[in-house]
């Protein structure tokens, strides 16, 4: 179950950096809107983060988290913000995939 927390907490990490990046291109109230949304993304992220902390070692569960984040917040850059898919950039974010997968597979 911890895992599932620290994936969904991940999840919220890559909400916040979307409503970042929309609030940078909006303006007046829906901006605020955006940063709104950042707020509770942020405190959704870091209280599911604690949650799974309580049973997961933190060294593991920080390393996933970001990770997730950072893949998450590099695809919905490239599907939402239509930045550059070129080859290095999908080849290192597939590595970090597969470290998350690993650490995953050795953590205990």
């Amino acid at each position: 179950m911890n895992w599932i927390i620290l994936i969904i907490a991940g999840l919220f990490e890559v909400g916040f950096a979307t409503c970042l990046g929309k609030a940078k291109e909006a303006s007046g109230m829906t901006a605020v809107y955006w940063y709104a949304g950042f707020l509770v993304c942020l405190t959704i992220s870091m209280m599911l983060l604690i949650r799974a902390t309580r049973e997961l070692p933190i060294g593991t569960a920080y390393a996933v988290w970001t990770g997730i984040g950072a893949v998450g917040t590099v695809l919905v850059g490239i599907l939402v913000f239509k930045e550059p898919a070129d080859f290095w950039r999908v080849f290192f974010i597939t590595t970090l995939i597969a470290s998350i997968v690993g650490l995953k597979v050795v953590s205990h």
